[in-house]
């Protein structure tokens, strides 16, 4: 089981060809509720939450631990990305597969640009820097396409598909050993 505990922050914000991951602060409250909201966004998660109920719920800093990633496009924060023990979200666990799972939003006005892609990648890099030769797990819908294609493009391999909430689901693992494509170093801001 992945000790969320031995994994640090880096010492600086993970730099990409385009974006920056940081650490999340208050100035993301705004982004992380609008995420949330959005009914395009959570399309294949459930749908929207309500507004009111998330200006009560998030934290005045949301995700502020080791694994959850604010992604900046010029300055702006336009998306996040977690990495996160399965003991923590519901649904579908595979223990003897992986314990850590990646998940990401970003803003429906950056998508189709690679975004998440890139910054998918440079979390991963992250993460089997952290903790060498640990599988990552990610769950989508096989509804979701564009979820599909990036698990693909990030070195994802299908370890089962099964139902639930009322849709198939698809379940694949990335591990860095295995995996020849694994995404490049990630370059640390000075």
């Amino acid at each position: 089981m992945t000790d969320s505990r031995r994994i640090t922050w880096p010492t600086a914000p993970i730099m990409t060809e385009r974006l920056v991951l940081r650490q999340s602060g208050p100035q993301d409250r705004a982004l992380t509720i609008e995420l949330n909201a959005s009914p395009e966004v959570t399309t294949y998660l459930g749908g929207p939450q309500p507004r009111e109920e998330l200006e009560r719920k998030v934290p005045e800093v949301p995700g502020r631990r080791p694994g959850f990633f604010v992604a900046e496009l010029d300055g702006a924060p336009v998306g996040t990305i977690l990495l996160d023990p399965h003991d923590e979200r519901p649904g579908h666990i595979r223990p003897d597969i992986g314990n850590t799972e990646l998940a990401y939003l970003f803003l429906p006005q950056v998508w189709g640009r690679g975004y998440a892609a890139e910054a998918c990648a440079a979390a991963l890099a992250w993460f089997a820097g952290e903790l060498p030769g640990e599988a990552v797990v990610l769950r989508t819908q096989t509804a979701n396409e564009a979820s599909m294609r990036l698990a693909a493009r990030l070195g994802f391999t299908e370890v089962e598909r099964f139902q639930d909430y009322g849709a198939e689901q698809w379940f694949g693992v990335w591990t860095p050993a295995q995996r020849p494509g694994t995404p490049g170093p990630f370059t640390p801001r000075p």
